[in-house]
């Protein structure tokens, strides 16, 4: 799973400060991992279908996540996600907007449900705040329930009831 979703990490990071950074998350945690297990555990999820193995020209086999897989990846990691406060708040708000039909409802409930366990607050039934950067967070969320076509970001500068929301996220400055 660590190599997985470290994949999957490396796809989505944005930027190359955040690249480097997984790539050492993943190699301090790569080697503590017991070489042997490691086999055991690719032949198991081989034989779960949760993968699938290419064979390429050079003879190496590339394994790639089936769509269980993927969804199954996407929801351990999700578990674990936290939005990390910076040492110092660079005063913008970010600001999630979304709008899924009703004949999508279980997804626009599964995004209520997860930018809530997030620590991100409710402006109103469909639009969220946070002060913190979160767009990791925020786009893995997208991609997990295949929402991207009804999610906006916007990053303001200031809101209206500013007060408010930095005493709700204990905001002091």
């Amino acid at each position: 799973m660590l190599l997985l979703l470290g994949g999957l990490a490396l796809g989505l990071s944005g930027t190359p400060r955040r690249y480097f950074r997984i790539l050492k998350l993943i190699g301090s945690d790569w080697r503590k991992i017991n070489r042997e297990s490691l086999w055991q555990s690719i032949r198991r999820l081989y034989q779960s279908k949760l993968v699938t193995a290419h064979e390429q020209k050079d003879g190496s086999v590339t394994l790639v996540l089936s769509e269980e897989g993927r969804q199954r990846a996407l929801t351990y990691k999700l578990d674990e996600m936290r939005i990390t406060a910076p040492k110092r708040w660079d005063g913008k708000w970010r600001i999630i907007i979304f709008d899924v039909p009703e004949s999508k409802k279980k997804i626009r409930d599964a995004l209520r449900f997860q930018f809530r366990r997030l620590g991100l607050k409710e402006l109103q039934k469909s639009v969220f705040i946070h002060p913190y950067p979160c767009d990791d967070e925020i786009d893995f969320i997208i991609e997990l329930y295949q929402a991207r076509s009804y999610v906006r970001k916007i990053i303001a500068e200031s809101v209206d009831t500013a007060l408010h929301w930095r005493q709700k996220f204990n905001i002091i400055q």
